[in-house]
């Protein structure tokens, strides 16, 4: 009978260690796969959102606003991790030179009770939960080869539609 309980209890505290560790390592690493979700998804939402006819007429990489957060809030949300909520901010989008920063906060299932006492004595709970903050910012670069010829060209015949946006 003792050796039988033994093994009871030792499989009942493999099965408690096993959750645990599951526990444990879903909320540890929230943090990197937020990263790299964050990371793919503006890269990629950055190629989608260059204005190709820019391109063709001055011959400078240019990015649409409207079109980078369409697609970047199309592509954050069809592989977003549902059991999260998920508030993306987006600050600084330049369109030439293209660079984007994102912030996403994700808020995790573990939360926080705090008991607040008021100057009349009355107890309320306050509830706050965990949130993991993820900051890229990114910047479309290329190799810049060019060649004199085509320079002025471009210059001189697009001169009016490749002006600074202001």
């Amino acid at each position: 009978m003792n050796k039988a309980m033994l093994t009871v209890g030792i499989i009942l505290l493999s099965l408690i260690s096993l959750l645990l560790l599951n526990v444990l390592s879903n909320y540890s690493t929230g943090g990197e796969l937020d990263y790299y979700l964050v990371k793919e998804t503006t890269d990629a939402a950055m190629v989608d959102a260059i204005d190709k006819t820019y391109l063709r007429t001055c011959g400078l990489y240019r990015i649409d606003k409207e079109k980078f957060v369409e697609s970047f809030l199309y592509r954050f949300a069809d592989s977003v991790d549902t059991t999260r909520d998920y508030k993306i901010g987006f600050y600084d989008i330049n369109e030439v030179p293209p660079k984007v920063s994102v912030k996403v906060d994700s808020l995790t299932v573990l939360s926080f009770k705090a008991k607040k006492t008021d100057a009349e004595g009355n107890v309320s709970e306050d509830t706050s939960a965990a949130t993991i903050t993820t900051n890229y910012d990114a910047i479309l670069e290329e190799k810049y080869i060019s060649d004199p010829a085509v320079e002025e060209g471009l210059t001189s015949n697009n001169s009016y539609l490749c002006k600074p946006l202001s």
